[in-house]
């Protein structure tokens, strides 16, 4: 599926090497391809509650999926790294 650049995403998957959870929201900011197996991927922007990004990771597109009409948006507590905690 060809996501819109600039459009929110949730991650389908939990990323605990940078502390994300499935059905966390992104915005698609870049398309990419893995250099080792050709796989289409993103730039996925990740923003705190208060607009400010928290960080840019480059994941596979099958680690997201489109936004539904049915689901809401949840707020959570975001450590970076133990050191913030």
């Amino acid at each position: 599926m060809k996501y819109e650049l600039y459009k929110e995403v949730a991650l389908a998957v939990d990323v605990p090497e940078h502390h994300f959870k499935k059905g966390d929201i992104a915005t698609v900011v870049d398309y990419l391809t893995a250099q080792d197996n050709g796989e289409p991927g993103l730039a996925l922007e990740f923003f705190n509650t208060l607009g400010d990004t928290v960080e840019v990771l480059f994941l596979p597109e099958s680690s997201v999926e489109p936004l539904a009409a049915d689901e809401i948006w949840h707020a959570r507590h975001f450590v970076e790294t133990a050191e913030a905690a």
